[in-house]
């Protein structure tokens, strides 16, 4: 994938208007601030060269103003490439405002990054977000010593309650570049100057880009390159190099431990209190939730708690009575009478007919997926929202180690039970292409959608708990053995875990309602066309007669290796379009009582493991290319197909609920 770095962003600043630029570490409230500097005046588009979206508005408060919230950042050296886009939105040749957003909780690390900041050279200001939280932990910030030593307006915000919103626009216009100079040992300096000697001149300042340069940024030098005299990045690049062998740790560790020890001072000097001094309710389900033993108990709590609002609530009352009623009583009725008014068959078999848009890809995608997904999001909001995703992270760490990735892998994996399509988009948010990869995979083959899940469930309804015991220790086991597999294959190192735990809040409802609406934006304008185009794809397979050609082709090994219905075949081949149309195509055998329970459990694990639906395949295409995408297909079809067939021969030879 191509770096943001290109001359192309700098047509954002084309037409003189003046940006200021949201920056801060992930977590911290950037937008829910956002929301408040511009309003209802949203625009959200991939940034140039990549996937990652970013959100840019008018200001509210000044129609010359465009804000602009970059992705949450640890450091300027990108190690994903959410990070990368707020590097490269520094670059840009705008007329740029910074507007830093810091835990007030966590002021040395906000401080850090804003050393960085500072190195670039752009005015700026900075809100301390959370002050609130703050205070119920016994720190106290002293803004205005701050202010002084910084040399730029620092304010004090409680974002999600709108306070110090209105101090924090009257400052904007006051922004400064900030005085803070953090100074490293001579080599590093040496080197620093060496560098700014080569270098042209550039949107900041030539220690900033001489430092990323020296910590190895090579997204950096691409763009830089036709920037530069010749051979001066080759002169950069073995002085960076020459350097780097000079210490035990990585450059980028040194300086930025050079960083937290600069701001520790000022963090010291501007805070009093202990901090954690309280024990409140909050604080104990905090410290609960991350503990090796306790955390458990909560984190199954947590898990059924979601079962009974988005599987019973959602997949079932919910979905029940759009599906049956608002759809099958309205909607379709009123849609077959109309399209037969024209008395155009084709017109009346593409809309209406067995794979028509009203009576698929519409009923399909709003009747039975968007309350199911509407749900997770509620759900998935209020535990952001409240602070135990992170800690749900912290938990899992371990175990994601084990299969090549951090802790922070487990929030995709998570959010895939609501939609995987969704959930393989948020995977940019890791830090390395190695770990990206493999969450993509695992997505794929074995994290069932939360409309395939109610499907799974109300077919294991009725059986021993033995069944259900099987089918979840074969999809797990799975799971861990292909991500192990994985992690040994591809090449690179999982990256460290760094993650921000912010404490046990209470949720505030106006921010779970903007996440949850600007999520179902998402579906409605990504996931909502996918199933339109899938539904499409099979209308014409079917009017061609290949899909007819398909069932007849897979009969064989559905029924010999599988042991499966020659029926079942045509519910594989609705697994691709989405894997619980599959799902329900088992379902209704069961019903018709053509399955045994042995067929049952295999038919669950094979199409749980079938390749990824239509929807979601696009997006892995879109996100991790078209040799990625065509790779993990080819694994996913075999391998599932494998499994189920072992299983099949397992069961048949030990004679179980044959």
């Amino acid at each position: 994938m191509s770096t943001g770095c290109h001359s192309s962003i700098q047509e954002r600043g084309a037409s003189g208007r003046r940006r200021i630029l949201l920056v801060g570490n992930p977590n911290v409230g950037k937008s829910v601030i956002f929301h408040h500097l511009t309003g209802k005046y949203v625009t959200v588009s991939n940034y140039p060269g990549t996937t990652v979206d970013i959100a840019s508005a008018r200001a509210s408060f000044d129609g010359n103003a465009l804000v602009v919230d970059s992705p949450g950042v640890n450091s300027l050296v990108p190690r994903s490439e959410d990070e990368r886009v707020a590097r490269d939105l520094l670059l840009e040749q705008v007329e740029t405002t910074v507007l830093q957003v810091a835990d007030a909780k966590n002021l040395q690390r906000g401080l850090v990054l804003t050393s960085q900041l500072a190195e670039a050279g752009l005015p700026m200001v900075l809100a301390l977000n959370m002050a609130d939280e703050a205070e119920r932990s016994g720190i106290s910030i002293n803004a205005e010593s701050l202010s002084r030593r910084l040399g730029i307006p620092v304010v004090s915000t409680i974002a999600v309650k709108g306070r110090g919103i209105e101090r924090l626009k009257n400052t904007l216009g006051a922004a400064k570049a900030s005085l803070l100079y953090v100074r490293y040992d001579e080599d590093i300096e040496g080197a620093i100057s060496r560098v700014e000697a080569l270098l042209p001149g550039l949107p900041v300042s030539k220690r900033s880009i001489a430092i990323m340069l020296l910590c190895g940024d090579r997204e950096l030098q691409e763009w830089l390159s036709p920037r530069m005299e010749p051979g001066a990045l080759e002169a950069i690049s073995r002085l960076a190099t020459e350097l780097r062998s000079r210490y035990a740790r990585p450059l980028a560790y040194v300086i930025n431990q050079r960083r937290a020890e600069a701001v520790h001072s000022i963090v010291a000097e501007a805070t009093s209190g202990a901090g954690g001094r309280g024990r409140s309710l909050a604080q104990a389900i905090g410290r609960w939730s991350t503990h090796p033993l306790w955390g458990i108990p909560v984190l199954l709590l947590v898990l059924f708690l979601l079962y009974l609002v988005v599987g019973v609530v959602g997949a079932g009352t919910v979905v029940d009575f759009i599906e049956s009623v608002v759809f099958g009583e309205y909607i379709n009725p009123a849609a077959t009478q109309f399209f037969s008014w024209f008395h155009v068959p084709f017109l009346q078999e593409l809309m209406v007919g067995k794979y028509g848009l009203v009576t698929v890809a519409l009923t399909y995608s709003m009747a039975i997926i968007l309350p199911v997904v509407g749900f997770f999001f509620i759900c998935f909001s209020l535990l952001e929202d409240v602070g135990y995703l992170p800690r749900l992270a912290v938990m899992a760490n371990s175990v994601m180690k084990r299969i090549g990735l951090s802790g922070k892998a487990v929030l995709p994996l998570i959010l895939g039970l609501g939609c995987d399509t969704m959930a393989t988009l948020t995977t940019r948010t890791l830090e390395s292409k190695r770990e990206r990869t493999i969450a993509t995979l695992l997505l794929a083959l074995a994290i069932p959608c939360s409309a395939q899940m109610a499907v799974i469930l109300a077919m294991l309804a009725g059986t021993s708990g033995a069944v259900t015991a099987i089918f979840v220790f074969i999809i797990v086991s799975q799971l861990l053995l292909v991500g192990f597999l994985a992690s040994r294959v591809l090449p690179g190192k999982s990256s460290d875990f760094i993650l921000e735990v912010p404490p046990v809040r209470m949720p505030q409802l106006s921010n779970v309602a903007i996440k949850t609406l600007s999520r179902m934006e998402w579906y409605f304008k990504e996931a909502v066309p996918l199933f339109i185009l899938g539904t499409l794809i099979l209308f014409t397979l079917d009017k061609v007669g290949l899909l007819a050609f398909l069932e007849r082709a897979g009969a064989p090994v559905v029924q010999q290796w599988l042991g499966l219905p020659a029926a079942a075949t045509a519910a594989f081949i609705f697994g691709f379009l989405r894997r619980d149309y599959g799902a329900a195509g088992f379902l209704m055998l069961k019903q018709q009582g053509l399955l045994s329970v042995s067929q049952l459990l295999v038919s669950l694990v094979t199409i749980t493991l079938f390749i990824p639906c239509i929807a979601n395949l696009f997006v892995i295409f879109k996100e991790r290319g078209w040799k990625t995408a065509l790779a993990i297909v080819l694994f996913i079809f075999p391998f599932a197909i494998t499994i189920g067939g072992v299983l099949n021969l397992i069961l048949k030879a030990t004679g179980v609920w044959s």
